[in-house]
């Protein structure tokens, strides 16, 4: 079947630095920045001091009003402002044999535009496309970026 990757850009308020650090530095505060999303965020192994590169969390969300767990490894790119979370384990590999999720950040006017990235391979031809996570982080970010922008 094939890698399928699903894209979106979206214009955000905070600077691109303060959105990377999220995922680089507090990826726990995130259940507290999108709470109706994310319930909780488990850190496993690698790097705690920074929760950076190669770390494992395991993360509790809900999805169209369906309890989720995902398991990760985080790849950062400080460069490119890029963390690239890959899955290890958890629902999505009910439906998708592979599934990896990028978020990069890049300066635009006086905030960023955030691009989401969600590469994966369906187990089956009749698994739907990863519309329904990309508008999930989408959200995500959207929430993190209010919660940003009113602390500043």
């Amino acid at each position: 079947m094939g890698l399928r990757r699903v894209e979106a850009e979206i214009d955000l308020k905070s600077p691109p630095q303060k959105l990377y650090n999220i995922w680089k530095k507090t990826p726990h505060r995130v259940p507290h920045m999108t709470p109706k999303n994310i319930q909780a965020n488990e850190h496993h192994d690698g790097p705690w001091d920074d929760h950076g590169h190669g770390s494992h969390k395991t993360w509790n969300y809900t999805l169209q009003g369906k309890a989720e767990v995902f398991k990760e490894r985080i790849e950062l790119d400080d460069a490119n402002l890029k963390a690239r979370h890959v899955g290890l384990d958890g629902d999505v590999f009910k439906i998708y044999k592979s599934y990896a999720i990028t978020f990069q950040y890049s300066p635009k006017g006086t905030g960023s535009l955030g691009k989401i990235t969600i590469e994966y391979e369906k187990l089956s031809d009749d698994v739907p496309d990863a519309i329904n996570y990309l508008n999930f982080l989408v959200e995500c970010n959207r929430d993190s970026d209010e919660h940003l922008v009113a602390k500043a």
